[in-house]
């Protein structure tokens, strides 16, 4: 997969193209295989703004390809041990995860990615047969040792910090961003 493998080459925390403005996208309106896509994240309940943003985008990436979005409940076992939380919460993600998925963690610290690199990678799972791309928002204290082991590769939407909420609505934007531009569409510019 081209974006893993410039990804496992260059600078860690840059992509070539990444906020240069240039499309990265070969032949972006060319026909694309459609990966379904699973979003897992670890949080409490959404706000009712928050909710309404997530199925107007969800009703959006619907257009391109399968989408579900999983809310998984933050420290499952209701322990005060930070440890324990992130495992329990690790081991709610994994039982959601195929092995043959494509798995996205995002973390503060991976991969700086601009959006025709994200369109990129999605048009590279389609190519390479991946079944599903499965993206990864963590709890609180962050993703568990087991996912970031089975994770394929691992991105950040910003070098900020993100509430759950945000960081959920800002990878929604940027998938449906990413199938536009796949699509040869006139959102992205």
């Amino acid at each position: 997969m081209e974006v893993l493998m410039r990804a496992r080459t260059t600078n860690p925390h840059l992509l070539p193209g990444a906020d240069s403005g240039k499309s990265n996208v070969r032949c972006p309106g060319q026909s694309v295989r459609s990966v379904p896509m699973r979003i897992i994240s670890v949080s409490k309940k959404r706000s009712q703004g928050v909710q309404l943003l997530v199925e107007e985008y969800e009703e959006k990436i619907r257009l391109y390809c399968n989408m579900d979005i999983l809310q998984l409940k933050s420290n499952p076992k209701n322990t005060r041990d930070v440890k324990a939380q992130i495992e329990g919460e690790d081991a709610l993600v994994f039982q959601n995860i195929r092995p043959e998925d494509m798995v996205i963690m995002l973390d503060e610290r991976g991969l700086d990615m601009g959006s025709t690199d994200l369109a990129e990678l999605v048009r590279d799972a389609g190519e390479r047969g991946s079944s599903r791309l499965v993206f990864c928002i963590g709890g609180s204290y962050g993703h568990g040792p087991q996912l970031r082991a089975r994770a394929n590769v691992t991105i950040k939407l910003s070098s900020m910090v993100l509430n759950h909420q945000i960081a959920l609505i800002v990878l929604l934007e940027q998938l449906y961003r990413a199938w536009t531009i796949l699509k040869g569409q006139k959102y992205h510019h």
